[in-house]
């Protein structure tokens, strides 16, 4: 997947992940508060995610993922807190750190490398895998 989306677009995945983990609906001006963009990028980008079958978008209306979508926003989910872990965990680096740096990281992984990654965290720390 990191080939087949650009880095934004699945932050801008993620984002609609974590607004809709309690209503499974998320609203254009939290994503755009949350990624610092203007609204105007934000219905550029949410066209080309509905464009592409990731999200479920009337204008001005709520934002839904699709069964593709969550299942690429959980993907990238996964990879970030298999990262974030291994950074904090393994190589003590602080809470702040890990969390900027997963983000960078996140979508250069591949998924075989971040299978490998999850797998040798569960040999360190079995008791902390989600």
């Amino acid at each position: 997947m990191p080939d087949s989306l650009s880095a934004s677009k699945q932050d801008y995945l993620e984002t609609i992940l974590e607004f809709s983990s309690d209503t499974g609906q998320a609203r254009s001006i939290d994503i755009a508060r949350t990624l610092g963009v203007s609204r105007a990028s934000v219905n550029k980008s949410l066209g080309f995610l509905k464009d592409s079958g990731l999200i479920e978008h009337e204008h001005y209306g709520d934002i839904k993922l699709t069964e593709t979508g969550l299942r690429m926003a959980k993907a990238v989910r996964a990879r970030h807190e298999t990262l974030k872990r291994f950074l904090e965990e393994v190589l003590k680096v602080s809470p702040e750190t890990a969390e900027r740096d997963a983000c960078r990281m996140e979508h250069a992984i591949s998924p075989e490398t971040a299978s490998k990654l999850r797998d040798y965290l569960g040999t360190v720390r079995p008791d902390s895998l989600a």
